[in-house]
């Protein structure tokens, strides 16, 4: 799931994570870009770096767009694409940033987990504020030039819980299937003007925060990783892993494909098989 905290303490570096392949290695599914601006939100690390880097491969120009400075000057050096550091609650900068792009992947978002009595409402917001309305606002920038050039795609990287809800996760669910009802909207407008949108749907993926999840419960509850992941994590899931950002990223570069220009306004889950359960 998209759960990227704004980060703390000392600036990182940002080193390629194990799931995508490199550059010129072989991808599942043939995707050309060339000519194709891509705006790419939490950029820095897990799914968004991930499909910075596909896009990238592709022959997308990507505009890399993260609260973290440090870590997108770091893309920059490697050539994956142009740092803009930005704060995505900051909405007309949100809005701006999208302008004159092809491809927009919607993918920040935070995480909270609290139960609705004791749940912090300025949390509640600002949740809502980084996973709907920045969405819509960068949309909303990129939109004109999409209908312009008859050809755009919106990729809102959602998650199992915009089709799911779970305990504990009021704000996050309510963005998700927020962010769900946007995309369809975009899809009923856009078709006609060239322009597709979809969500992507992962259940738990190999992310950073994801891994920092496994170890505080694991410290909580004085059991090993392995039967956080197994017993708590992936309890719903019938495959028991969790799931690679690059899995996820073929997925996103195919959806932005000419190949998928009938791909409108679905949903389309990458839970192994959670949902269906």
């Amino acid at each position: 799931m998209t759960t990227h905290e704004f980060p703390s303490g000392p600036a990182r570096q940002a080193p390629r994570p194990p799931g995508p392949l490199p550059a010129g290695a072989h991808h599942t599914t043939r995707v050309d870009l060339e000519g194709r601006t891509a705006l790419v939100t939490g950029a820095a690390s897990g799914i968004g770096l991930a499909c910075a880097l596909r896009l990238a491969d592709a022959g997308a120009s990507v505009r890399l767009a993260d609260i973290d400075g440090d870590a997108l000057a770091v893309l920059a050096d490697q050539g994956v694409g142009e740092a803009v550091p930005l704060d995505l609650t900051d909405l007309d900068a949100a809005e701006e940033a999208a302008r004159g792009a092809d491809i927009v992947v919607n993918n920040a978002g935070v995480q909270t987990v609290a139960p609705v009595q004791d749940f912090p409402p300025e949390r509640f917001s600002l949740i809502l504020r980084l996973m709907v309305e920045s969405p819509f606002r960068v949309v909303r920038g990129a939109l004109p030039h999409m209908y312009e050039r008859g050809w755009g795609r919106v990729v809102n990287i959602s998650s199992v819980h915009g089709l799911r809800a779970s305990a504990y996760k009021s704000a996050y669910v309510t963005a998700k299937h927020g962010l769900e009802g946007f995309s369809k909207v975009v899809a009923l407008e856009g078709a006609a003007h060239g322009v597709t949108s979809n969500c992507v749907n992962p259940g738990y993926v190999r992310t950073p925060l994801v891994e920092r999840q496994i170890a505080a419960q694991a410290e909580a509850h004085g059991i090993p990783e392995e039967r956080v992941l197994s017993e708590v994590l992936l309890a719903r899931s019938p495959l028991k892993r969790l799931i690679e950002p690059a899995e996820v990223a073929e997925l996103v570069a195919y959806l932005c494909s000419d190949d998928a220009s009938f791909v409108n306004g679905a949903s389309l889950p990458v839970d192994g098989a959670w949902s269906a359960s």
